[in-house]
């Protein structure tokens, strides 16, 4: 008679997010595999994760969908033309530092914190989602600023490499200031101030 092998003992979306805060808190190579799985939880073995799983490294992959269908979702304004340019700028730097304070996960931005990883280069694979999510973003503020240009709301001399560069420094800034324990209004403070640069060029 065939085995039919023992049933999962968990979740799997919420073991998930479980690893997605994880890695989000402490990174790649700072997460083991033995905190993945007392995050998980529910006993799970080696064999039961690499069976469910893969491995450590899938796992981080999914984990980085995760956030990108949910928590990064924050910048996919950046892309809407329903909205005048300097609205969608301004709602994705406020939706994102909202979310970067968020109580129910760890602070900052997956993304953001990405780059800052001290082990990086060894994890370039890995990493290349991260970054591609941060060039989308970087992408997003630049098509904001072009369109302001053309609709007339910005100088035609405007330099939109640099206020590109300003507002995408900022935004990827504030995961290091959430992190160091700067509270909220500080950054919704600076918030302001960043986009006064929008209407200094117009």
């Amino acid at each position: 008679m065939m085995r039919t092998g023992r049933p999962r003992q968990f979740d799997r979306d919420d073991a998930v997010r479980q690893a997605m805060h994880l890695f989000w808190e402490q990174g790649y190579e700072a997460t083991s595999l033995a905190q993945l799985k007392a995050a998980i939880g529910r006993g799970i073995t080696a064999p039961s994760f690499y069976a469910a799983f893969g491995s450590k490294a899938a796992l981080f992959l999914e984990t980085i969908s995760c956030y990108m269908n949910s928590h990064g979702r924050v910048n996919d304004v950046l892309w809407d033309d329903a909205l005048p340019p300097r609205q969608a700028i301004e709602t994705a730097l406020r939706q994102s530092v909202k979310m970067q304070f968020g109580s129910d996960h760890p602070k900052g931005c997956m993304v953001a914190l990405g780059v800052m990883s001290a082990c990086a280069t060894l994890h370039q694979p890995l990493l290349q989602p991260l970054q591609d999510a941060r060039r989308r973003t970087r992408n997003g503020f630049k098509r904001c600023i072009e369109r302001g240009v053309q609709r007339g709301e910005l100088s035609p001399e405007t330099d939109i490499n640099a206020l590109t560069a300003l507002f995408d420094s900022f935004l990827l800034g504030v995961s290091t200031l959430v992190r160091d324990g700067v509270n909220f209004a500080a950054v919704d403070g600076a918030t302001s101030a960043i986009l006064k640069h929008w209407d200094y060029a117009a």
